[in-house]
């Protein structure tokens, strides 16, 4: 059990699948195999879109209707039943059980050959320690779905990604732990009033071929504002985990404020933003920056901060190559936390696939206290509203990894910090940005690169940029805000020639 699964699913909506032409019920009996390809799910989309949208039951027999977090932990899936494992197929399934905030039913069923086979509850699949089995009743349905594959070594089937609550997901690659997470979509996540989360109402599992290297898994979206089909194909590759999504949405309404490819994350304090903290490490976070790759082929970083109240930030950009939430600090001093280990958390790139026209990069920072709840989203906003009663398709490829460098030539950031300036009467702010990697580790020791620098009010004064050792520089600057209350700041190392050595670095006034 995760911490960002428990609070999503908490928060998520009830929601309804039905097939045309069956009665939606709370226990529908199990229909034969039917026949099914890559317009299966979309086409039960677009019909669930065209009507009204009815919420399902969450009600639970006895015992699950009652039981709580703890007793929840004992109903495990039992690993010797795992789907294919007989097949010898280079994938594994595993099953969430329904109870506790787990309460909607999600139908799964498997795909072999052409045809889809409904997959009943059966008790038998869960070990359930000392509380009293839940009945063995067909229809009961399932709460999510995990997949297994030997992603660090040939002889194991580790976790590999997670589909549970709402419309979340999270996955690893090789070397990592369980960190920050996807979403299918988001809906207004930091908007004024009730956020609402679609939820993921079935799953179609495709049962991969011996040697295969990926593995196909279809999910059919539903929510009160919108229907969508989704198809992912999963891909553990060595130091990286690749799901390629291909998102088709069907809204009921129009969408202004519909968030595509949304990632999910946790930064409560580092370095650079700890005022007020008190704790014996030095950063607890997830992800420590947002990466850009915009259109015209800027890359940018921006820090994530832990901010007094809900702060939103839109990048604009057309035709983006790619943004993500990323986890820099790799070294276990970098945290001191031996049960963490957010050394070990995962970054996640997202790279358009096609055309995504004009919009932003949208950024929401919420205040948090504790490093138990996600207060991080990023995702990508289209400028134009989604209609209602169309098709919006967005094709995009989900990296997992440790690091994601996009522009190798380029110094990226590695830590930001700041601190009250020297001076009479009111202080400035220091700025100091450590830089590593790219060109920039290479030049001669007679290199004097320049500092780019400029606020959207106030004064900056007397940037530098100077060699730190081992390939790293640091380039600082002061700022003089003056009567100023918010300023946007912006920072770059260039050659002689005027070209970038070091990526974009950008940040926000006060912190």
């Amino acid at each position: 059990m995760h911490r960002r699964h428990l609070l999503a699913a908490g928060a998520s909506l009830p929601l309804l699948f039905a097939v045309p032409g069956r009665a939606a019920l709370a226990a529908p009996a199990m229909p034969a195999p039917t026949a099914f390809d890559d317009d299966t799910v979309p086409a039960l989309a677009r019909a669930l879109a065209a009507r009204a949208y009815v919420p399902p039951t969450r009600e639970l027999p006895p015992p699950l209707d009652t039981i709580d977090y703890d007793q929840f932990r004992d109903y495990r899936f039992r690993p010797d039943q795992a789907l294919w494992r007989e097949a010898g197929a280079p994938f594994q399934a595993q099953l969430f059980h329904r109870g506790f905030i787990f309460k909607e039913r999600i139908e799964l069923h498997l795909v072999e050959d052409g045809r889809a086979t409904p997959l009943p509850y059966r008790r038998e699949l869960f070990d359930f320690g000392p509380q009293t089995p839940p009945p063995d009743d067909p229809a009961l349905g399932y709460a999510g779905l995990r997949l297994h594959a030997p992603v660090n070594s040939a002889d194991h089937f580790d976790e590999l990604i997670v589909f549970l609550g709402a419309s979340y997901f999270r996955a690893v690659a090789k070397g990592l732990a369980y960190g920050l997470s996807a979403r299918g979509l988001a809906l207004g996540s930091g908007d004024p009033g009730p956020e609402e989360f679609p939820l993921f109402r079935a799953f179609w599992l495709q049962r991969p071929a011996r040697g295969s290297d990926a593995v196909i898994v279809h999910a059919l979206l539903d929510g009160p504002s919108v229907a969508g089909a989704y198809r992912f194909a999963i891909t553990p590759d060595g130091e990286e985990t690749l799901v390629d999504v291909d998102a088709r949405l069907y809204p009921r309404v129009e969408l202004r404020n519909a968030g595509i490819a949304p990632l999910t994350s946790m930064f409560e304090f580092d370095a650079g933003d700890r005022a007020g903290v008190d704790d014996f490490r030095p950063a607890v976070h997830d992800s420590d920056g947002l990466s850009l790759l915009n259109g015209k082929g800027e890359q940018v970083w921006r820090p994530l901060r832990n901010p007094a109240q809900i702060e939103q930030s839109g990048f604009q950009d057309t035709h983006p190559r790619g943004f993500g939430l990323m986890q820099r600090k790799r070294d276990f001093a970098d945290f001191q936390d031996a049960e963490g280990a957010y050394e070990k958390r995962p970054s996640a790139w997202v790279e358009p696939q096609g055309d995504w026209g004009a919009g932003e990069v949208h950024l929401v920072e919420l205040p948090t206290e504790n490093e138990f709840g996600d207060n991080i989203v990023a995702f990508w906003r289209p400028e134009a509203p989604l209609a209602a009663g169309r098709e919006h398709r967005f094709r995009y490829r989900l990296h997992w990894c440790r690091d994601q460098v996009w522009l190798p030539q380029l110094a990226h950031v590695v830590a930001t910090r700041s601190g009250e300036g020297d001076g009479e009467g009111p202080r400035p702010r220091l700025f100091v940005i450590d830089l590593d990697g790219g060109r920039l580790a290479a030049l001669p020791a007679d290199a004097a690169p320049r500092v780019e620098a400029s606020a959207s009010a106030g004064e900056l004064r007397n940037p530098v940029a100077y060699r730190l050792g081992n390939g790293r520089w640091r380039m600082s600057f002061e700022l003089w805000p003056g009567d100023a209350a918010l300023v946007e700041l912006r920072a770059r190392l260039l050659d002689a020639s005027g070209e970038p050595l070091s990526e974009t670095w950008l940040s926000r006034w006060p912190a």
